[in-house]
């Protein structure tokens, strides 16, 4: 497989002809010219991304002070485990993002990545934001290093950093696939067991502003997975070599071990020790949204019979529906800047 070229930043010469524009390997002028652009979906994920501007602080977390101390051992040990795993999803994605945008070189796309890593930066300070709220100083930095200090954890990080990392080593288009398949794995599956968690509480009468602040970012996240799919959909017409059998295997293998990796950590941290959901809702749900994704990218469904979502996890798509996300004007903290409707979650 090919080298990967890196976009130049000063290019007087790049082509400025829309026919001539590529994902990767293009001649690129870099100018931002919002009049123009090749790829349509662009301007749409454009404006919903901007309007989806938010600020952590303007969600009051002061019932999750007096909820964090009362949670059951379970409950908080989840909580902190699922913090501190999101918090590293986030940090690793914003080191990750200018990575990728080097050798991406259609600039409107590139425009997009920007946006992505700004709100991943959010993200991180929303983290913050939650666990300087409601917990000690103390509490704080043990939940911030336990992806580093618990073996399941550290081990599942592992998995993406190792994909992240193998494209600093092997600047080829498979190892740059490679690490576009685990963004991908990343936004639509790795979050997943994080996010049911948050929303369980919430539906359980507990930690209401964390589930918020989720909330917040799970409508960033969706349009982040939907961003990173229609960038490998075009690649597959741009780049169909990337897409020859042997390499697609590959990449449904990172999908699978993806799932499975999300289905062995959700029944790590919550397992059947928490009420309203169990293990077998955990493997259901994360085969579901393995299929989805993976025919999302229009390939054959990864499992038999996980087709259409568990009855009993409609409650996940209810608090993760990207046009719900709403909350009491007379509390000062709207949580919807958009003018436009948003964009349809069909990940």
């Amino acid at each position: 497989m090919n080298d990967i070229i890196r976009r130049p930043l000063f290019n007087p010469d790049g082509d400025t002809e829309l026919r001539k524009r590529r994902m990767i390997g293009g001649n690129t002028t870099n100018l931002n010219d919002f009049n123009n652009m090749k790829y349509g979906w662009v301007s749409d994920w454009y404006r919903q991304a901007m309007n989806n501007f938010w600020i952590p602080e303007e969600i009051n977390l002061n019932q999750d002070c007096k909820d964090y101390p009362r949670l059951d051992i379970h409950e908080r040990t989840a909580y902190d485990k699922i913090l501190s795993f999101l918090i590293f999803l986030d940090s690793i994605q914003t080191a990750n993002l200018p990575n990728v945008g080097e050798y991406i070189t259609a600039n409107e796309v590139n425009l997009c990545l920007s946006i992505q890593t700004f709100q991943e930066s959010i993200h991180s300070q929303s983290y913050s934001y939650m666990l300087d709220t409601i917990c000690s100083p103390d509490q704080r930095n043990d939940i911030l290093y336990q992806w580093k200090t618990d073996e399941h954890l550290l081990k599942r990080n592992t998995f993406i950093g190792g994909c992240y990392n193998d494209f600093q080593v092997n600047r080829d288009r498979f190892h740059f696939m490679k690490s576009l398949i685990a963004n991908y794995i990343l936004e639509g599956i790795y979050f997943y067991s994080g996010f049911m968690f948050f929303y369980n509480l919430s539906r359980n009468g507990k930690m209401p502003g964390s589930a918020q602040e989720i909330r917040y970012i799970n409508r960033d996240e969706n349009t982040h997975l939907w961003l990173f799919r229609n960038i490998i959909l075009e690649l597959k017409k741009e780049e169909p070599e990337l897409f020859e059998p042997q390499y697609v295997e590959a990449y449904r293998n990172l999908m699978l071990e993806g799932v499975r990796q999300e289905i062995a950590w959700g029944q790590y941290v919550i397992g059947d020790n928490i009420a309203g959901l169990t293990s077998k809702m955990i493997e259901d749900y994360i085969k579901y949204l393995g299929n989805l994704r993976w025919t999302a990218l229009e390939f054959a469904p990864l499992y038999s019979g996980y087709t259409d979502e568990p009855p009993d996890m409609a409650w996940v798509s209810s608090y993760a529906n990207a046009n719900m996300v709403k909350t009491d004007f007379f509390e000062a903290r709207s949580t919807a800047y958009a003018k436009s409707t948003a964009l349809v979650d069909d990940l």
